[in-house]
Formats: C-alpha cells, sequence, structure tokens
C-alpha cells in the first residue's frame, strides 16, 4: 500500500447493500474510500457515514454499463483521489432466466455490467497501482463455480469474473498487485427485492458478514493473499 497516507480504496456498487456495507467496515478499520455508483444522492449519505469515522470519503457518480467510459472515468477517479491502494469490483446485477429465453440485449447488459465494465475498472487502476503495489479484489458468486439452472447469463457472467481474476493475478504479480476472488452464496440485499425469487433471505449472508470478509482480505499482509474465497450461509446452501 501507499506508504505516504493512510490506505485509500475505490469501492464500486457503493450506494448500497454489500458496497455500502464494505465502504463502512474499511471506513472503521482507517481506509480512505472514493464511492462509485449510480445514485449520487445515495453515495454522498454513505460518504458522509463513512467520513463521521475520520477517514476521507467522496463520492463519484459513474454509471458502470457504460463500459466504454468506464477506463478513463476509473483513471480521473484515482488521479483525483490521490492514488488507489485497494479497489473492489462489487457493482453487479442480478438476472434471472434460461440461456434460451434470454434476449440478446439482456445478454450484453449483464456481461457488460457483471465482468466487462469490472474489466475496465482494473485496467484503468493498474497504471497508477503498479507503482507501489495494490489489492484488487473481485465480488463473484457461487454461482459462477457452481451454475444454478434459470441462471445461466449471471452465472456465466461470475464464472468469467473468477477467470478475469485468476488472469489478472498471474499477468500482475511480479508487480506487487494481489488479486482475489470472493464467492459468496446468497447475500440479503436490495438485489432480491427486483428478483422473482422464492429463496429465503432469512437464512442469506447479511451483507456486513461479507464486508468482513472483503476488509480481511484487503489487510493480510503483502507476503499473502487469498487468491479465491468461497463464503457460504450456514444455515444452508444457498
Amino acid at each position: 500500500m501507499n506508504n505516504l497516507s493512510k490506505p485509500k480504496a475505490l469501492i464500486t456498487g457503493a450506494s448500497s447493500g454489500l458496497g455500502k456495507a464494505t465502504a463502512l467496515e474499511f471506513a472503521k478499520a482507517g481506509i480512505d474510500v472514493a464511492l462509485v455508483g449510480r445514485s449520487i444522492d445515495k453515495l454522498t449519505s454513505v460518504a458522509s457515514a463513512a467520513a463521521a469515522t475520520g477517514v476521507k470519503a467522496k463520492a463519484y457518480e459513474l454509471d458502470l454499463a457504460k463500459v466504454e467510459q468506464v477506463r478513463e472515468q476509473i483513471q480521473l477517479i484515482a488521479l483525483d483521489f490521490g492514488g488507489i491502494d485497494i479497489l473492489v469490483n462489487n457493482a453487479g446485477i442480478g438476472y434471472i432466466g434460461t440461456l434460451s429465453e434470454t434476449p440478446l440485449a439482456d445478454w450484453l447488459m449483464v456481461i457488460n455490467l457483471n465482468l466487462t465494465s469490472v474489466f475496465q475498472c482494473i485496467v484503468g487502476i493498474l497504471p497508477t497501482m503498479r507503482s507501489h503495489g495494490g489489492t484488487i479484489i473481485n465480488i463473484a458468486s457461487i454461482a459462477g463455480k457452481q451454475p444454478f439452472p434459470g441462471w445461466g447469463a449471471y452465472s456465466v457472467s461470475k464464472a468469467g469474473l473468477i477467470a478475469l481474476s485468476k488472469t489478472v493475478a498471474a499477468e500482475e504479480r511480479d508487480r506487487g498487485i494481489r488479486v482475489t476472488a470472493i464467492c459468496p452464496g446468497a447475500v440479503d440485499t436490495e438485489l432480491w427485492d427486483t428478483l422473482e425469487s422464492n429463496f429465503d433471505r432469512k437464512v442469506m449472508l447479511t451483507p456486513q458478514i461479507v464486508a468482513q470478509s472483503v476488509l480481511h482480505t484487503a489487510l493480510l499482509p503483502k507476503s499473502a493473499v487469498i487468491d479465491e474465497l468461497t463464503l457460504m450461509p450456514s444455515a444452508g446452501s444457498l
């Protein structure tokens, strides 16, 4: 991490759910946070809560679905924030539907946000991160390791994210950059409000539990890395 100041983290999808929980866990640990998402009002609220712990926190409005803009915008955010030591790629979208019934537009929407935007965030941050090393944490899913029927595009996007994580790790390891893919089971977030599902949300992981694992991964000594972490609810198999 950058020795000139407190660690600085950039978190995507930080306005709610797991991203918000991660931002607040990082802030409590003394990590400055750059918060990225579509809703500037929600981001500003999270930034205020994070700043109340004594860290620097700033909100940046960015629609990651517009993948052609992401790389340049992430570079500008990193420059404005004074560098980034930790990148948490959390933003994503859920999607229910069999592959045979998935329209091409929906497929591209899921792949663009869950995989291509992460690729662009990574290549946007690498030039500055290479100068001092850093940590990249990608929030994948158990669905990327064990695809679920009816979750085709989502499962493929998360499997691709796991492969992307391993590839970046192999290419950037010699430059002092660590990459982790975290694969949680179902997490009880606002995502489920938009999906028609009969999963029991009471047995899901909470955003806070997953956020604590993200923080633990980020704070490992430089000499160690968690390549991949699977985190499941103890009460079920979601």
